[in-house]
């Protein structure tokens, strides 16, 4: 990861030409990601097309693919991109179109761990979700087969081999079991 130490604001990250690279936008601060791995790749869309399949088939809302932008705060911007993300309808009627990312945090946050993903960093990120208003985020950790579940005020759940993934009050009736996800 690397930080250019430029202030910059969400409108500036938006108009950045397309490099190739993943960027996000910290508290001012670009912050630029080398390109998720193949194993990433396929464990993000294997998720986000489970959840985008219920959502649509429940009407619940809309489901965004990864590196989709979410402005999470103004002065100095924070612009997070998770892998995977859910919105309820009702929070995309009240924030309407025509912005280039999501005004505010998405219901549920998606995030796979690549291998040269720094543990604090993972950590930071789930931090960030949760202070801004995600109901819950869902780490999976592709290397140990396991995911990881975080919601406000509660201890994190670990999930094994044995164990689904659900949106629990979140995404209600979605389900997805671990050895589905990594098949």
């Amino acid at each position: 990861m690397t930080l250019t130490g430029k202030q910059m604001t969400a409108e500036e990250l938006w108009r950045l030409p397309d490099d190739g690279m993943r960027h996000e936008l910290i508290h001012g601060e670009l912050t630029t990601m080398s390109p998720g791995s193949s194993e990433h790749g396929r464990v993000a869309m294997r998720i986000g097309a489970r959840l985008d399949w219920f959502v649509e088939r429940h009407q619940l809302g809309r489901v965004y693919a990864a590196e989709t932008g979410f402005l999470l705060a103004r002065d100095p911007d924070l612009v997070r991109a998770p892998d995977a993300a859910f919105v309820r309808q009702e929070r995309l009627t009240a924030a309407g179109e025509g912005m280039p990312y999501f005004p505010g945090a998405p219901d549920l946050a998606v995030e796979v761990v690549s291998p040269n993903d720094r543990p604090a960093a993972v950590e930071a990120k789930v931090s960030t979700w949760l202070a801004y208003g995600t109901r819950l985020v869902i780490v999976v950790y592709p290397r140990s087969r396991t995911a990881r579940v975080h919601r406000p005020g509660e201890p994190p759940r670990d999930l094994g081999d044995a164990d689904s993934i659900d949106g629990a009050d979140v995404v209600p009736g979605w389900s997805l079991p671990l050895p589905e996800l990594f098949a």
